[in-house]
C-alpha cells in the first residue's frame, strides 16, 4: 500500500480526535489518558490539539492511505531548544510492521523537522516499560535508552523508559 504524509493542521481536528480515540482504545497503557477523559473533552480541546501541532517548535504528522484515511500518527514538540521530543505515536494494528514502512516514513519526518526545522541536538521519547514492540522499532531506529526513566502517569507502580537518538555529529 502506499501511503503519504499530512502535515496536521488545525482544520484536522476532526480527524485527529477520531484517531486518538482510536488509539487510546487500541493501546491503552501508551497515552496519558484515559478513553473516558479522551471522550469527555470539548470540541475546543481537539482544535487546541491540532492548532499547536501546526504552530513553531511543533509538528503533527500523519499517514494517510489511499483512500484518504489516516492510518498513523506521530507528534513531535520542542520541550527544551536542544531537545525534541516525539510523543502520540501510533498505527492502525493492519499497518504495523515492516512490510508497509507507514512507521519509519513518520518517523523519517519527524527526524527531518528536528534536524531541519529545529536547534535540537537529540530527539528523544518515553516508551511504556512493557511496549516491547515500540521499544524494538525505536532501537531498530537509532534511539538508544538513556538509563532516565519516570513513573507512569497512570500507575505509578510502572515505568516509563526514555530513549534519545543523536540528531547533530
Amino acid at each position: 500500500m502506499d501511503y503519504t504524509l499530512h502535515r496536521v493542521q488545525a482544520e484536522d481536528w476532526p480527524a485527529y480526535r477520531a484517531i486518538r480515540l482510536e488509539m487510546i482504545r487500541d493501546t491503552p497503557l501508551a497515552y496519558l489518558e484515559t478513553i473516558d477523559e479522551a471522550l469527555a473533552h470539548p470540541d475546543s480541546e481537539w482544535q487546541f490539539r491540532t492548532t499547536r501541532a501546526a504552530s513553531p517548535g511543533n509538528i503533527g504528522v500523519a499517514a494517510v492511505g489511499s483512500e484518504g484515511e489516516w492510518v498513523g500518527v506521530m507528534n513531535g514538540f520542542l520541550p527544551a531548544p536542544d531537545t525534541a521530543k516525539l510523543v502520540g505515536v501510533w498505527l492502525r494494528p493492519d499497518h504495523r510492521g515492516p512490510v508497509g514502512g507507514v512507521a519509519t516514513l513518520m518517523l523519517d519526518e519527524i527526524v527531518r523537522w528536528a534536524r531541519e526545522e529545529t536547534a535540537a541536538e537529540r530527539l528523544v521519547l518515553l516508551v511504556h516499560e512493557e511496549n516491547r514492540r515500540a521499544i524494538a522499532f525505536y532501537r531498530r531506529r537509532g534511539f538508544v535508552p538513556t538509563g532516565q526513566e519516570e513513573p507512569y502517569p497512570l500507575n505509578q507502580s510502572q515505568r516509563e523508559l526514555e530513549m534519545a537518538l543523536p540528531l547533530r555529529g
